[in-house]
Protein backbone atom coordinates (compact mmCIF):
# COMPACT_ATOMS: atom_id res chain seq x y z
CA UNK A 1 0.00 0.00 0.00
CA UNK A 2 1.40 3.42 -0.97
CA UNK A 3 1.55 5.90 1.91
CA UNK A 4 1.83 9.62 1.19
CA UNK A 5 4.20 11.33 3.66
CA UNK A 6 3.46 15.03 4.37
CA UNK A 7 6.27 17.53 4.31
CA UNK A 8 7.65 18.61 7.67
CA UNK A 9 9.91 21.49 8.69
CA UNK A 10 13.66 20.95 8.61
CA UNK A 11 13.98 21.09 12.44
CA UNK A 12 11.46 18.28 12.90
CA UNK A 13 13.33 16.15 10.39
CA UNK A 14 16.64 16.63 12.21
CA UNK A 15 14.99 15.76 15.54
CA UNK A 16 13.69 12.45 14.15
CA UNK A 17 17.12 11.50 12.80
CA UNK A 18 18.78 12.16 16.19
CA UNK A 19 16.14 10.05 17.96
CA UNK A 20 16.68 7.13 15.58
CA UNK A 21 20.44 7.30 16.11
CA UNK A 22 19.95 7.17 19.88
CA UNK A 23 18.02 3.94 19.55
CA UNK A 24 20.93 2.31 17.71
CA UNK A 25 23.41 2.82 20.55
CA UNK A 26 21.23 1.46 23.35
CA UNK A 27 22.69 -1.69 25.08
CA UNK A 28 21.62 -5.01 23.58
CA UNK A 29 19.14 -6.91 25.79
CA UNK A 30 20.78 -10.21 24.75
CA UNK A 31 24.13 -9.41 26.35
CA UNK A 32 24.87 -11.70 29.30
CA UNK A 33 26.59 -10.00 32.27
CA UNK A 34 30.02 -11.52 32.79
CA UNK A 35 29.71 -11.60 36.56
CA UNK A 36 26.36 -13.41 36.72
CA UNK A 37 26.24 -16.43 39.02
CA UNK A 38 26.93 -19.95 37.73
CA UNK A 39 23.82 -22.11 37.71
CA UNK A 40 24.48 -25.80 38.30
CA UNK A 41 21.43 -28.01 37.83
CA UNK A 42 20.62 -31.66 37.46
CA UNK A 43 18.91 -33.11 34.43
CA UNK A 44 15.51 -32.89 36.11
CA UNK A 45 15.60 -29.08 36.32
CA UNK A 46 14.12 -26.96 33.60
CA UNK A 47 16.39 -24.66 31.56
CA UNK A 48 15.38 -20.96 31.60
CA UNK A 49 13.45 -19.58 28.66
CA UNK A 50 15.25 -17.33 26.21
CA UNK A 51 14.54 -13.61 26.79
CA UNK A 52 12.29 -11.82 24.32
CA UNK A 53 13.98 -8.97 22.50
CA UNK A 54 12.86 -6.18 20.19
CA UNK A 55 15.32 -4.74 17.70
CA UNK A 56 14.63 -1.17 16.50
CA UNK A 57 14.28 -0.75 12.73
CA UNK A 58 16.57 1.81 11.10
CA UNK A 59 16.57 3.22 7.54
CA UNK A 60 18.37 0.83 5.19
CA UNK A 61 21.01 3.40 4.19
CA UNK A 62 22.21 3.83 7.81
CA UNK A 63 22.75 0.14 8.69
CA UNK A 64 26.37 -0.99 8.43
CA UNK A 65 27.17 -4.64 7.60
CA UNK A 66 27.55 -6.80 10.71
CA UNK A 67 31.06 -7.91 11.62
CA UNK A 68 31.65 -11.67 11.13
CA UNK A 69 32.26 -12.28 14.84
CA UNK A 70 28.94 -10.63 15.72
CA UNK A 71 26.91 -13.10 13.64
CA UNK A 72 25.05 -15.42 15.99
CA UNK A 73 25.40 -19.17 15.30
CA UNK A 74 22.33 -20.96 14.00
CA UNK A 75 20.03 -22.24 16.74
CA UNK A 76 20.23 -26.01 17.31
CA UNK A 77 17.18 -28.10 16.60
CA UNK A 78 15.13 -28.59 19.76
CA UNK A 79 15.12 -32.37 19.15
CA UNK A 80 18.92 -32.66 19.44
CA UNK A 81 19.91 -34.02 22.88
CA UNK A 82 21.43 -31.31 25.04
CA UNK A 83 19.94 -28.39 23.07
CA UNK A 84 18.94 -25.45 25.28
CA UNK A 85 17.46 -22.00 24.52
CA UNK A 86 19.95 -19.85 22.60
CA UNK A 87 20.97 -16.69 24.45
CA UNK A 88 20.73 -18.12 27.97
CA UNK A 89 23.51 -19.30 30.24
CA UNK A 90 23.86 -23.07 29.68
CA UNK A 91 22.96 -25.51 32.45
CA UNK A 92 25.81 -27.48 34.03
CA UNK A 93 24.96 -31.14 34.65
CA UNK A 94 26.87 -33.60 36.83
CA UNK A 95 24.53 -36.59 36.59
CA UNK A 96 21.06 -37.76 35.68
CA UNK A 97 18.13 -38.74 37.91
CA UNK A 98 19.08 -41.10 40.74
CA UNK A 99 16.45 -43.60 39.71
CA UNK A 100 16.51 -46.71 37.55
CA UNK A 101 19.79 -48.44 36.71
CA UNK A 102 21.40 -46.49 33.87
CA UNK A 103 24.86 -44.90 33.90
CA UNK A 104 26.79 -43.10 31.15
CA UNK A 105 30.27 -44.06 30.00
CA UNK A 106 31.81 -40.92 28.48
CA UNK A 107 35.18 -40.81 26.73
CA UNK A 108 37.10 -37.60 26.10
CA UNK A 109 39.20 -37.40 22.92
CA UNK A 110 41.77 -34.71 23.67
CA UNK A 111 44.10 -33.21 21.06
CA UNK A 112 46.40 -30.23 21.53
CA UNK A 113 49.07 -28.77 19.27
CA UNK A 114 51.70 -30.32 21.55
CA UNK A 115 50.07 -33.74 21.14
CA UNK A 116 50.05 -33.29 17.36
CA UNK A 117 53.75 -32.50 17.46
CA UNK A 118 54.42 -35.67 19.46
CA UNK A 119 52.63 -37.69 16.80
CA UNK A 120 54.54 -36.06 13.93
CA UNK A 121 57.87 -36.48 15.69
CA UNK A 122 57.21 -40.12 16.48
CA UNK A 123 57.44 -39.56 20.25
CA UNK A 124 54.07 -41.29 20.66
CA UNK A 125 52.29 -43.85 18.53
CA UNK A 126 48.62 -42.95 18.87
CA UNK A 127 46.06 -40.86 20.71
CA UNK A 128 43.21 -43.10 19.54
CA UNK A 129 42.73 -46.19 21.70
CA UNK A 130 41.13 -48.61 19.27
CA UNK A 131 41.06 -51.38 21.90
CA UNK A 132 38.42 -49.38 23.78
CA UNK A 133 36.29 -49.02 20.67
CA UNK A 134 36.76 -52.70 19.79
CA UNK A 135 35.52 -53.76 23.24
CA UNK A 136 32.53 -51.43 23.21
CA UNK A 137 31.52 -52.64 19.76
CA UNK A 138 32.07 -56.32 20.58
CA UNK A 139 30.04 -56.14 23.80
CA UNK A 140 27.43 -53.77 22.28
CA UNK A 141 28.03 -51.18 25.00
CA UNK A 142 26.62 -47.67 24.48
CA UNK A 143 28.94 -44.73 25.10
CA UNK A 144 29.25 -40.99 24.47
CA UNK A 145 32.43 -39.49 22.98
CA UNK A 146 33.42 -35.87 23.69
CA UNK A 147 35.55 -35.01 20.66
CA UNK A 148 37.97 -32.16 20.11
CA UNK A 149 37.97 -30.79 16.59
CA UNK A 150 41.69 -31.43 16.16
CA UNK A 151 41.26 -35.08 17.25
CA UNK A 152 38.56 -35.50 14.61
CA UNK A 153 40.84 -33.97 11.98
CA UNK A 154 43.69 -36.26 13.08
CA UNK A 155 41.52 -39.39 13.06
CA UNK A 156 38.75 -38.97 10.46
CA UNK A 157 38.42 -42.73 9.86
CA UNK A 158 38.02 -43.43 13.58
CA UNK A 159 35.45 -40.63 13.80
CA UNK A 160 33.49 -42.16 10.93
CA UNK A 161 33.57 -45.47 12.81
CA UNK A 162 32.17 -43.82 15.94
CA UNK A 163 29.47 -42.00 13.98
CA UNK A 164 28.41 -45.20 12.22
CA UNK A 165 27.64 -46.98 15.50
CA UNK A 166 24.03 -46.33 16.59
CA UNK A 167 25.01 -46.95 20.23
CA UNK A 168 27.52 -44.09 20.27
CA UNK A 169 26.71 -40.41 20.75
CA UNK A 170 29.04 -37.59 19.64
CA UNK A 171 29.61 -34.50 21.78
CA UNK A 172 31.88 -31.41 21.86
CA UNK A 173 35.15 -31.05 23.81
CA UNK A 174 36.44 -27.79 22.18
CA UNK A 175 38.57 -27.51 19.07
CA UNK A 176 42.12 -27.62 20.48
CA UNK A 177 41.67 -28.52 24.18
CA UNK A 178 42.69 -25.09 25.45
CA UNK A 179 41.80 -23.98 28.97
CA UNK A 180 38.76 -21.72 29.42
CA UNK A 181 39.95 -20.56 32.86
CA UNK A 182 43.32 -19.70 34.44
CA UNK A 183 45.31 -22.47 36.12
CA UNK A 184 43.60 -25.44 34.49
CA UNK A 185 46.10 -28.30 34.81
CA UNK A 186 48.76 -26.31 32.98
CA UNK A 187 46.80 -26.12 29.72
CA UNK A 188 47.43 -23.09 27.49
CA UNK A 189 44.54 -20.65 27.79
CA UNK A 190 42.18 -19.55 25.03
CA UNK A 191 41.35 -15.85 24.71
CA UNK A 192 37.89 -14.98 26.02
CA UNK A 193 36.90 -13.38 22.70
CA UNK A 194 37.64 -16.68 20.91
CA UNK A 195 35.69 -19.04 23.17
CA UNK A 196 32.34 -18.97 21.36
CA UNK A 197 33.86 -19.43 17.90
CA UNK A 198 36.07 -22.30 19.13
CA UNK A 199 33.13 -24.34 20.38
CA UNK A 200 30.93 -23.45 17.38
CA UNK A 201 33.71 -24.56 15.02
CA UNK A 202 33.92 -27.93 16.76
CA UNK A 203 30.19 -28.53 16.39
CA UNK A 204 30.60 -27.88 12.65
CA UNK A 205 33.57 -30.26 12.39
CA UNK A 206 31.79 -33.08 14.22
CA UNK A 207 28.43 -32.53 12.47
CA UNK A 208 29.96 -33.40 9.10
CA UNK A 209 30.25 -37.04 10.21
CA UNK A 210 26.56 -37.55 11.01
CA UNK A 211 25.59 -40.22 13.49
CA UNK A 212 23.98 -39.43 16.84
CA UNK A 213 24.83 -35.74 17.20
CA UNK A 214 24.23 -33.88 20.45
CA UNK A 215 24.58 -30.38 21.91
CA UNK A 216 26.48 -31.67 24.93
CA UNK A 217 29.74 -29.88 25.73
CA UNK A 218 32.56 -30.61 28.17
CA UNK A 219 35.25 -28.11 29.16
CA UNK A 220 38.88 -29.31 29.13
CA UNK A 221 39.81 -30.32 32.66
CA UNK A 222 36.18 -29.60 33.65
CA UNK A 223 37.44 -26.03 34.24
CA UNK A 224 34.85 -23.27 33.80
CA UNK A 225 33.72 -20.02 35.39
CA UNK A 226 31.06 -17.37 34.80
CA UNK A 227 32.83 -15.88 31.79
CA UNK A 228 33.31 -19.26 30.14
CA UNK A 229 29.64 -20.16 30.61
CA UNK A 230 28.53 -16.77 29.29
CA UNK A 231 30.59 -17.38 26.15
CA UNK A 232 28.50 -20.49 25.42
CA UNK A 233 25.13 -18.71 25.73
CA UNK A 234 24.79 -18.14 21.94
CA UNK A 235 25.29 -21.85 21.20
CA UNK A 236 22.35 -23.51 22.98
CA UNK A 237 24.32 -26.25 24.75
CA UNK A 238 24.27 -28.28 27.95
CA UNK A 239 27.58 -28.45 29.84
CA UNK A 240 28.31 -31.93 31.16
CA UNK A 241 30.91 -32.36 33.89
CA UNK A 242 30.39 -35.77 35.50
CA UNK A 243 30.13 -37.11 39.04
CA UNK A 244 32.59 -40.01 38.64
CA UNK A 245 36.08 -39.02 37.47
CA UNK A 246 38.18 -42.09 36.69
CA UNK A 247 41.58 -40.41 36.87
CA UNK A 248 42.78 -42.44 33.88
CA UNK A 249 45.09 -39.81 32.32
CA UNK A 250 48.70 -40.90 32.91
CA UNK A 251 47.64 -43.76 35.20
CA UNK A 252 50.39 -46.35 35.71
CA UNK A 253 48.02 -49.21 36.57
CA UNK A 254 44.46 -50.14 35.66
CA UNK A 255 43.42 -50.90 39.26
CA UNK A 256 43.16 -47.29 40.51
CA UNK A 257 41.11 -46.40 37.43
CA UNK A 258 38.66 -49.21 38.21
CA UNK A 259 38.39 -48.21 41.87
CA UNK A 260 37.79 -44.56 41.03
CA UNK A 261 35.15 -45.52 38.46
CA UNK A 262 33.20 -47.87 40.74
CA UNK A 263 33.56 -46.53 44.29
CA UNK A 264 31.13 -43.63 43.87
CA UNK A 265 28.99 -44.85 40.98
CA UNK A 266 25.22 -44.67 41.40
CA UNK A 267 22.15 -44.72 39.15
CA UNK A 268 22.37 -41.69 36.85
CA UNK A 269 26.15 -41.37 37.18
CA UNK A 270 28.28 -39.89 34.39
CA UNK A 271 31.70 -41.57 34.32
CA UNK A 272 34.58 -39.58 32.80
CA UNK A 273 37.16 -41.64 30.90
CA UNK A 274 39.56 -40.99 27.99
CA UNK A 275 40.07 -42.64 24.61
CA UNK A 276 43.50 -41.01 24.09
CA UNK A 277 45.82 -44.00 24.21
CA UNK A 278 49.22 -42.34 24.74
CA UNK A 279 48.15 -40.23 27.73
CA UNK A 280 45.57 -42.67 29.14
CA UNK A 281 47.31 -45.99 28.50
CA UNK A 282 45.53 -48.06 31.16
CA UNK A 283 41.93 -47.30 30.16
CA UNK A 284 41.54 -50.25 27.79
CA UNK A 285 42.78 -52.63 30.51
CA UNK A 286 40.51 -51.04 33.12
CA UNK A 287 37.36 -51.02 30.98
CA UNK A 288 36.49 -54.77 31.17
CA UNK A 289 36.74 -54.60 34.97
CA UNK A 290 34.61 -51.44 35.04
CA UNK A 291 31.92 -53.12 32.95
CA UNK A 292 31.99 -56.20 35.20
CA UNK A 293 31.76 -54.04 38.32
CA UNK A 294 28.78 -52.14 36.93
CA UNK A 295 27.00 -55.42 36.16
CA UNK A 296 27.62 -56.66 39.71
CA UNK A 297 25.95 -53.50 41.00
CA UNK A 298 22.99 -53.93 38.68
CA UNK A 299 23.96 -50.87 36.62
CA UNK A 300 23.69 -50.73 32.84
CA UNK A 301 25.65 -48.39 30.48
CA UNK A 302 23.43 -46.19 28.31
CA UNK A 303 23.89 -43.21 25.99
CA UNK A 304 24.29 -39.94 27.88
CA UNK A 305 20.98 -38.58 26.57
CA UNK A 306 19.13 -41.55 28.09
CA UNK A 307 20.92 -41.25 31.42
CA UNK A 308 20.04 -37.55 31.61
CA UNK A 309 16.40 -38.40 30.89
CA UNK A 310 16.27 -37.05 27.32
CA UNK A 311 16.02 -40.25 25.32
Amino acid sequence: MHVKIPRVPLVATLTAVVAAAALLVLPSPLRVPADAAIVRITATDRAPAAPETTTPTAPARTVAPAAPEATAPAAPAATVPGATPVGTRPPVVDHGPRTGNKVALTFDADMTDAMRYQLRSGAVRSYANLKIIDLLERERVPATFFLTGKWVEQYPDVTRRLAANPRFELANHTYGHLAFTPDCYGLPRIAEREMTADVARTFDVVAAYGGRQTRYFRFPGLCHDRKALAALAPLGVTVVDGDVVSGDPFAKSWRPVVRASLDGVRPGSVIVLHVTEANAPMTDEALPHILAGLAERGLVPAPLSEVLGVG
